[in-house]
């Protein structure tokens, strides 16, 4: 029997979310049901299933993370994984000790997809600047306490085009509090558009100023990639019919879905997205 840190992603439109919630559809709901189904252990709490990154509803992953145990070598469980469900894909193992925490990141990469047009990337580039080293993420959480401080250290918030229809922003800290990265695309628009002055911004990094952000549309986020200090052992590149099927589906059906499709699951639909490390 051995503990295994795997690499999976999911197309998020699908689910309610990572967490299981009784009558709804959310990816570890889906997990538990298949891990007995397909023989990888005799039941999720027997796996001692446990994940990186809990994401929210319709927020999409190319590189979470999970932990899990079974008796089957890591070709096989990443294989047998692999059909539980066309719109989950695994896709890298590697066995770790037995008491190894998926929690347990050195980093976490999150990448969001917002549409160009009548956006000005000079703007959206100087205020994404301001995100580095520790800021007080009060102003950029859900349900924070308004006193002490809550404290989070951001290696680089960077943006870019893709194309002429795409702006990508790139966030980038060891870890976030519940909807940072969201309420990080909301301020970035707000000082797009003029209203949030870069002072103010830069008072609620510092926790002089609390800000009231919206939280940004979670269908074009994407997280990218959970980082550990491992070499993956084992990979697999060869998507499932029915994976295939669904990613092939998902970039005809709308415009923000194909450009997440296609950065998210290049195998299967011939994207150009990078490929992992």
């Amino acid at each position: 029997m051995a503990r295994w840190l795997i690499r999976f992603g999911y197309d998020g439109a699908g689910f309610a979310g990572w967490a299981r919630q009784p009558g709804l559809r959310t990816v570890e709901g889906i997990l538990r049901e298949g891990i007995p189904r397909t023989g990888v252990a005799p039941s999720a709490d027997a796996a001692g299933l446990a994940v990186a990154s809990r994401t929210d509803r319709g927020v999409s992953a190319r590189g979470n993370a999970l932990t899990l145990t079974s008796t089957l070598p890591g070709a096989a469980v990443i294989r047998a994984l692999n059909g539980i469900a066309p719109d989950i894909f695994f896709d890298a193992a590697t066995e770790v000790p037995p008491g190894f925490s998926a929690r347990a990141a050195t980093g976490r990469w999150y990448r969001y997809f917002e549409p160009a047009e009548g956006h000005r990337l000079e703007r959206w580039s100087k205020a994404a600047r301001m995100f580095r080293g520790e800021v007080d993420a009060r102003s950029f959480g859900r349900d924070l306490p308004a006193e002490p401080p809550t404290l989070r250290t951001i290696e680089r918030v960077q943006v870019r085009r893709l194309g002429s229809q795409w702006l990508v922003i790139d966030v980038r800290a060891r870890s976030f509090v519940w909807g940072m990265v969201r309420k990080i695309i909301a301020a970035l628009r707000k000082v797009d558009d003029g209203s949030l002055s870069m002072g103010r911004l830069e008072g609620a990094l510092r926790g002089e100023v609390r800000l009231t952000l919206p939280l940004a549309e979670p269908e074009g986020l994407v997280l990218w990639e959970v980082a550990y200090p491992v070499t993956w052992t084992r990979k697999w590149s060869r998507p499932t019919r029915a994976q295939s099927r669904h990613f092939s589906g998902l970039v005809q059906r709308a415009r923000l879905r194909e450009v997440v499709g296609r950065e998210l699951f290049p195998l299967s639909v011939g994207g150009t997205g990078p490929r992992r490390r």
